[in-house]
């Protein structure tokens, strides 16, 4: 009985070492599966944030442009590609200096807010045509979410009076930003060719 009691004693002796770094593995696990589940949580909470966007930009697209014929659609594009085209040139116009570095309307707009002499050009140029930057920022959108199913057309082609256009935004544009900012887009290009101005 005695050498029985002897062996189980070092028997548990040997046991108690490998128990504990079983236990302290077990502990570290758990601590990795808590911090799992809160990392599912984390990413779960940010896809269903992400859906919500992903839902309210699309709600947002449907409510800025209602029912347009691919015509329609065409003439209004062609009027904002126009419209940069415009505001590009104006600007270089006034900073001639920087045309090489100037080559785009994005690149303008993407410089304006570092460079002060470019911002304080890009300003005067909206300025004397009666814009706000939000006019601009209303055709990017407009420009970047239609730019794939659109088509420009040249003026000489294009089927739809500047009247008929104009009530065509008048129905088929719910958001009134866009809606402004289309109409101040078509008459400034149709003011310009009245004038000779250049386009």
């Amino acid at each position: 009985y005695g050498s029985e009691t002897t062996r189980r004693r070092n028997l548990d002796l040997t046991l108690t070492p490998a128990t504990r770094r079983v236990e302290r593995k077990l502990e570290t696990l758990e601590i990795q599966f808590g911090d799992l589940d809160r990392a599912k949580e984390n990413l779960t909470h940010k896809f269903k944030l992400h859906g919500e966007t992903l839902r309210r930009r699309a709600a947002q697209d449907e409510m800025w442009v209602a029912v347009l014929a691919a015509l329609e659609l065409n003439v209004l594009y062609g009027y904002v590609v126009e419209l940069f085209h415009y505001l590009h040139s104006q600007v270089l116009e006034k900073v001639p200096d920087l045309r090489e570095s100037l080559p785009t309307f994005t690149s303008i707009l993407r410089r304006k807010d570092k460079n002060r002499r470019i911002g304080d050009v890009w300003e005067s140029v909206l300025e004397v045509l009666g814009w706000q930057e939000g006019h601009v920022r209303a055709l990017c959108a407009f420009f970047v979410a239609r730019g794939r199913e659109a088509r420009y057309c040249r003026p000489s082609r294009r089927l739809l009076a500047a009247s008929e256009v104009t009530a065509v935004m008048t129905d088929g544009i719910k958001n009134p930003l866009l809606r402004e900012s289309l109409l101040r887009a078509v008459q400034t290009i149709e003011k310009g060719r009245t004038t000779g101005a250049p386009m």
